[in-house]
């Protein structure tokens, strides 16, 4: 079983290689050929043929439309449809992807339609999204894609009135000659602009930020409109003629499989047309053991499933117990943990000549995703004569890599295999696993040519996670006679399934804050066995770092009789950009600024009214800089409220205000979400908790008031789904303690007996 979850892990980890390897000076200067060098180094593989696709060039032509690439058609009549390559999972990408096209195209937004593309990676490249990497993944290809075709219309503008592209302009959907106050749109230009050649993208030139038109302002999603008025865009809404529903049951402990079932009674109930045991893969992230049931509708199948009476053979499933793994990690705190992860200066001799030193002991439990949407596929298998096909229709955050599992599952060539990405409900890492589509390409293979949808009850999703890590952090911060930080220690405990490496999301960074700043500092850890599947839970590592971290370093301003604010600018001191200088190396400077900017607009040292506290907290993740200050008061019954966050954040140039804002909000409440009341307890290897009445997600009426305020730098842009979320979760910590004197160490905070 030391496969659980090894190929998600490797997958992560090359999304983060991906994003790593993009700097503000690669992604301004690529070559054609250096383009795609970077992107095979990023490990995207092919990124973009600019010449025009066969099969879509023939389409494009007999419809008589301008294909410049594989990203934008003009058709005569004037529209633009631009293709998003990538998964719309909420976090805007839909929107964000065609902005970045149009605004180098310079199109009229208002002539501007938005096509999903088809899981196509020979054409897009990675189609995927995760770790916020999107944006600045995408920025370079996205840009070219809508420059060479605002180049190639300029071009044909040139040759239609006989004068030097110099001399023209584009704006609006138009070519203009500003000399004689010609105009022609796009559309005029269409065919015209199809017979010439295609540039060398590393020829067309970029916009500068204070030339955008588009880019920074505010518009809405271009499925808005849908999305509330209930159009069928999800996973979930798929229907097909002659449809059959599929449920599937596993082993509540990972690892177990199939002894037996009472597969004949099931057979008898109503709407069932089929129940059968697939004995699985043996990798978690694909297809593990369990009972399918296919029937006439979901609920016919759900109804048959809690008919299901299996007996599981266990003897090689998770034993795994939350309780026993706390006890451990209290045993073994207060010494060194087995690897050094950082080690830097003269730590135990620092900590011997403090003026005063403190620590603590921090931890934070498993966690779901709890989408809203559960996890589900329909996949469609057709045999013919012609031989078989795969058709499918997946909410996933990494179809391309879908792609590759369900051909190796069915024996198929990945060119036998159409995906059609859906519109999915929530993300936040979870689906970048593709158990669910796996599951259903391996239901339909025992019912071929008819279209099943697997879907998955909340309990399923629940009980069937890759969770978010718990934790434990045991600090050691040293204090000098001005109550100066000079010193830190950390042994982090963490969880590991392969007795080699921590599991996605249990990984400490080797100069992870505060560390490179001291003279005198060490990370050690030590790694609990493990068979629970982990993976990457919306800003994985920093979610629970972050909630530790911050929140120590607010106990030592405390210790050292300072404020706060103060005494973390000066740990951050002087602006520089820590080596290796990447976007994804945090910047002083940058750091400094947004914690500034949060402290005045949330008025920090300000009076407060009694058992009503200020608290803040900063993390620099996924290339973003954010800070925030939470609004907090704490009353007699040991009620919190959290009534304001205030949140001020660097990610470079927006491209949709309204996405960003709306991002920096939804991840400031998930934060408050998960501070307050979200943990599952896993015991002899089983979740416990099975749906939102044990798992109280905070509901609507609790949510504080989210300000956002953004320092537009000219940065590479980075994404913004993630970078919110850490650091609201030690502001509330903070401001707890700023409130009523009472200091958390642990997550969630009802454990502790305060409610919301």
């Amino acid at each position: 079983m030391n496969q659980i979850s090894t190929n998600a892990d490797a997958y992560f980890a090359a999304v983060m290689a991906e994003f790593e390897a993009f700097t503000p000076k690669k992604a301004q200067d690529v070559s054609r050929r250096g383009f795609f060098k970077l992107s095979a180094a990023a490990g995207a593989g092919l990124v973009i043929a600019f010449a025009v696709n066969p099969k879509v060039a023939e389409a494009a032509t007999a419809a008589k439309e301008f294909v410049p690439n594989s990203f934008v058609r003009v058709a005569p009549d004037g529209v633009i449809t631009i293709i998003c390559k990538g998964p719309e999972i909420g976090q805007g990408i839909k929107t964000a992807f065609p902005l970045i096209v149009a605004e180098e195209l310079d199109a009229a937004w208002s002539d501007v339609k938005v096509e999903q593309a088809l899981i196509m990676p020979d054409i897009y490249g990675r189609q995927s999204a995760g770790g916020s990497t999107s944006i600045p993944a995408n920025w370079d290809q996205l840009r070219k894609a809508g420059g060479v075709a605002r180049a190639m219309l300029v071009s044909a503008a040139a040759k239609q009135w006989g004068v030097k592209e110099s001399e023209l302009t584009a704006q609006d959907s138009a070519v203009i000659h500003a000399a004689t106050g010609r105009k022609l749109k796009y559309g005029e230009l269409a065919m015209k602009a199809a017979a010439l050649p295609v540039p060398d993208p590393a020829t067309v030139p970029f916009k500068t930020r204070d030339q955008y038109r588009l880019l920074g302002k505010s518009y809405t999603g271009v499925e808005n409109l849908e999305v509330v008025t209930g159009k069928p865009l999800f996973g979930i809404d798929v229907k097909l003629p002659g449809m059959l529903y599929a449920a599937y049951e596993k082993c509540p402990a990972t690892g177990g499989k199939v002894a037996s079932a009472n597969l004949d009674y099931i057979k008898t109930l109503p709407g069932v047309k089929d129940a059968f045991i697939i004995e699985g893969n043996g990798v978690v992230s694909e297809v593990m053991p369990g009972v399918a049931i296919v029937a006439d509708s979901t609920w016919a199948a759900f109804r048959a499933k809690a008919a299901l009476q299996i007996k599981w053979d266990e003897s090689n499933a998770s034993k795994d117990s939350w309780t026993k793994s706390v006890t451990k990690a209290h045993e073994i705190a207060g010494k060194r943990g087995d690897t050094v992860i950082y080690s830097k200066g003269d730590v135990e001799g620092t900590f011997k000549g403090a003026a005063k030193t403190v620590e603590a002991f921090y931890s934070y439990p498993f966690v779901p995703h709890a989408t809203l949407e559960p996890q589900n596929t329909t996949a469609w298998l057709k045999t013919d004569s012609k031989g078989d096909s795969l058709e499918m229709w997946i909410p996933s955050q990494t179809s391309d890599r879908a792609k590759t599992q369900v051909a190796k599952i069915l024996g198929l060539k990945e060119s036998q295999c159409t995906l059609h990405q859906t519109r999915a409900g929530g993300g936040f890492g979870r689906r970048l696993v593709n158990d669910p589509a796996c599951e259903a390409a391996a239901i339909a293979q025992r019912v071929p040519n008819t279209p099943i949808k697997l879907t998955w009850t909340r309990e399923d999703d629940m009980r069937h996670d890759f969770y978010r890590v718990g934790g434990f952090h045991n600090l050691r911060g040293a204090l000098d006679a001005k109550g100066k930080l000079v010193g830190w220690s950390n042994h982090f405990i963490t969880f590991t399934t392969d007795g080699k490496n921590p599991v996605t999301g249990g990984n400490f960074p080797n100069e992870e804050f505060p560390l490179p700043l001291l003279a005198a500092s060490e990370t050690t850890q030590t790694m609990l066995p493990l068979m629970t599947p982990c993976g990457a839970w919306r800003a994985p590592r920093s979610n629970g770092i972050a909630f530790a971290v911050q929140s120590f370093i607010n106990e030592l301003a405390v210790a050292a009789g300072r404020d706060h604010i103060e005494f973390f600018l000066e740990i951050l001191g002087e602006p520089r950009h820590l080596p290796p200088q990447t976007i994804a190396t945090l910047n002083t400077g940058r750091a400094a600024d947004v914690v500034k900017l949060a402290a005045e607009k949330a008025g920090w040292g300000k009076t407060m009214p009694k058992g009503r506290g200020l608290g803040f907290g900063f993390h620099f993740s996924h290339a973003g800089h954010v800070a925030e200050i939470a609004e907090v008061s704490v009353d007699a019954n040991n009620k919190i409220t959290v009534h304001k966050l205030t949140v001020a954040a660097d990610i470079g140039p927006i491209i949709n205000m309204s996405g960003a804002i709306n991002q920096c909000q939804g991840a400031a409440v998930d934060g408050v979400s998960t501070m307050m009341n979200l943990m599952v307890n896993i015991e002899n290897g089983r979740v416990l908790e099975g749906n939102f009445t044990e798992y109280p997600i905070l509901r609507m009426k609790d949510a504080p008031q989210v300000d956002v305020h953004f320092i537009q730098s000219n940065n590479l842009p980075t994404g913004l789904g993630e970078p919110a979320l850490p650091p609201a979760m030690p502001a509330i910590a903070n401001a707890v303690f700023a409130a009523s004197g009472r200091r958390l160490r642990s997550m969630p905070l009802r454990q502790a007996g305060l409610t919301t």
